[in-house]
């Protein structure tokens, strides 16, 4: 998946894919995660927010499952 860079203390790039409804996360920190059944309409949301960490983690974080990238 294609990830754009953003600018974010935590949070290195973002990735989307409308089809399967999954986000892809690269943190600063290394790791890299996909996030299932994110609408697209929030992960536009989150790319605008005036902090994407603080987005992230009050809207996606908590209510997407997640799994690491190999």
């Amino acid at each position: 998946m294609h990830r754009q860079p953003v600018r974010s203390s935590n949070i290195k790039s973002v990735g989307y894919d409308p089809a399967t409804q999954t986000m892809e996360v690269e943190f600063v920190s290394g790791g890299v995660h996909q996030y299932a059944g994110v609408p697209a309409a929030k992960h536009e949301a989150m790319l605008k927010a005036p902090s994407i960490g603080k987005y992230f983690h009050r809207e996606v974080r908590r209510s997407h499952k997640s799994k690491p990238v190999a």
